[in-house]
């Protein structure tokens, strides 16, 4: 079953509208009897296109509920309660926060994005602690991570200059500076004890 882009229709293969009184194809797709469960996907009902518009004119999403379920399922923060992995006490963390410590989805937003920060500054440091603090800022510059070799460095070196030199781009030499600090970083790296 493939769809068309854009507006809704779905091969046919051989389905007729499920109107009573219809004959034309079925190639436009209304919710079923069933919704979707536990069991899986609800299905579907199939419909010609002025069918399916006369099934979406009178179609009720709130058929069934209450009131206090109508509201809820129109709160602006409505499903943010539900537990996704990331905040599951086994989520590989130790002590990061989980949805239902909160009582506001921003707040617990906030709270797991500072404890990721807090442990990504933490691994950041291990990783680039063969470099000094200039060697750090240098690979800044060239774009390189901690885990680069003197190969990359080479190749990433010679890639800037062909896209900063002016040479390269028809005189234009607006980026000169850019370029500029590509030459120092190379020349601090190529040098540097990590890359022995």
């Amino acid at each position: 079953m493939r769809s068309q882009k854009f507006h809704g229709r779905y091969d046919s293969d051989g389905r007729e509208c499920q109107h009573p009184t219809c004959r034309e194809a079925g190639e436009f797709r209304a919710p079923g009897a069933q919704g979707n469960s536990f069991d899986g996907p609800g299905d579907w009902r199939w419909f010609c296109l002025d069918h399916v518009r006369e099934f979406n004119a009178g179609y009720d999403w709130f058929d069934g509920m209450s009131a206090d379920e109508i509201y809820a399922a129109q709160a602006p923060g409505s499903g943010w309660q539900t537990e996704i992995p990331a905040f599951r006490p086994t989520a590989g963390a130790d002590g990061m926060p989980r949805w239902a410590d909160f009582a506001d989805p921003l707040d617990a937003i906030g709270a797991r994005a500072g404890e990721v920060r807090r442990a990504a500054a933490g691994r950041k440091h291990e990783r680039y602690s063969r470099f000094t603090p200039r060697e750090r800022e240098a690979l800044s510059v060239m774009g390189l991570g901690p885990k680069a070799d003197r190969k990359e460095l080479r190749q990433r070196y010679s890639s800037l200059v062909r896209r900063y030199h002016p040479d390269r781009n028809g005189g234009d030499r607006s980026h000169e500076g850019r370029l500029q600090r590509v030459v120092e970083a190379y020349q601090l790296l190529r040098r540097a004890a990590a890359f022995g």
